[in-house]
């Protein structure tokens, strides 16, 4: 990083022009993520009715 020791510059400018910046520029949000419980919910299901399925056909065959 280099150092400015020059007297004459306001430390303060630098801040204020940066924090315009930011307020003149916001970030972009980010999308909203999918829930992902409602997914791991389905997959659990699927695989029960499975697991039932094969436990019925063994138990009638």
């Amino acid at each position: 990083m280099t150092e400015n020791n020059d007297p004459n510059i306001d430390p303060a400018g630098t801040t204020q022009h940066f924090r315009r910046f930011v307020d003149e520029n916001p970030a972009p949000e980010e999308p909203a993520r999918r829930p992902i419980l409602p997914i791991v919910l389905a997959a659990v299901g699927a695989v029960l009715i499975i697991a039932v399925i094969v436990a019925l056909v063994m138990a009638f065959s």
